[in-house]
């Protein structure tokens, strides 16, 4: 049985053109009735092997920083990242390892932070030069999460300048923090527009953005609500649904359901505090996970059909820049 990561591996290889692959993918597609781009593959885990490197990695990485900072404070992130970078020269650029990638590009990208942090105890530069970091391994290695990363230090980055400005105070960084989900958003359709059937790199760099995107879009409402403070009603709980029934509409316009399930935890948050709070404590969050995974079950089982009533309403022109049906 070949995975998607195979064929990936395969056209990176040169074993097969990247046009042979993409009329394989319609074959097996056409096959099962669905296409390939509603299935939203992605590259996470190619076998038990990653998970055997993940933890070797976890094991000499975690060595390293220790005694690196036994040496010295700093020495210890600075230890760590370069022994990411150095075992991403094998087990990303040589062997293409999924899982492992993932994680040496993020043990890379945060110690170059906390680096910065322990050296400066400043948010801002800190987040830039981990933005710059995210910059360049991905010149080098090429991790459809690195792009995500990067942005969410840019996101970080924007968000710190408000806080260390004489704005702090004032909310100005929660509206900063959700347009920064919007430009993060719009530049994971950007992606998307660029590979409409899902056959390359660039449809799991939108993967990864969609996925930071929602988060960054509901905090800020969650927090202007006061959810996240303990205070619920059926007023929060309405404007709830609705913020999540419009991220469903999205997710079904643009076929990419990281952008639910990226979401998914407040929505759960949200109405499970509600339940607490009309005296359903020990059931709140069963009832809450019954119903919202019934539905999302019920959602993905009519996905196809659901896609095609949410793009019969939008412009032609938005429809052609969106994953074909």
């Amino acid at each position: 049985m070949y995975t998607e990561g195979d064929l990936n591996s395969a056209v990176q290889a040169g074993v097969m053109s990247e046009a042979t692959a993409a009329a394989f993918r319609s074959h097996v597609a056409a096959g099962h009735h669905s296409p390939v781009v509603d299935e939203e593959y992605f590259r996470l885990i190619t076998g038990f092997n990653d998970i055997f490197v993940v933890i070797a990695c976890a094991l000499l990485l975690v060595s390293v920083s220790w005694i690196g900072g036994a040496l010295q404070p700093w020495l210890g992130p600075l230890a760590l990242a370069a022994a990411a970078w150095g075992l991403a020269e094998f087990f990303t650029r040589q062997r293409r390892m999924a899982l492992p990638s993932i994680v040496l590009m993020l043990v890379f990208v945060g110690a170059v932070l906390s680096l910065v942090m322990g050296l400066t105890d400043n948010l801002a530069l800190g987040s830039a030069l981990a933005a710059v970091a995210a910059w360049l391994h991905w010149q080098r290695f090429k991790v459809p999460i690195t792009v995500s990363a990067g942005a969410a230090a840019l996101s970080a980055l924007a968000v710190s300048a408000v806080l260390a400005s004489p704005l702090q105070g004032k909310g100005l960084e929660i509206l900063v923090a959700f347009f920064a989900g919007v430009a993060v958003f719009m530049w994971a359709l950007r992606w998307d527009a660029q590979d409409r059937q899902r056959q390359t790199r660039k449809a799991d760099v939108a993967f990864w953005l969609h996925l930071l995107s929602a988060p960054l879009m509901v905090h800020p409402v969650f927090t202007v609500l006061g959810l996240l403070e303990g205070r619920s009603g059926w007023l929060a709980a309405v404007a709830v649904l609705v913020l999540y029934a419009v991220i469903t509409l999205a997710s079904l316009a643009i076929d990419r359901r990281a952008l639910m399930v990226s979401a998914l935890a407040y929505v759960l948050y949200a109405f499970s505090a509600l339940f607490k709070e009309y005296g359903v404590v020990s059931l709140g969050f069963a009832i809450t996970a019954l119903t919202i995974g019934a539905a999302l079950l019920l959602l993905s089982a009519f996905w196809h059909v659901s896609r095609a009533r949410v793009l019969q309403v939008l412009p032609a022109k938005l429809q052609s820049r969106l994953a074909p049906l």
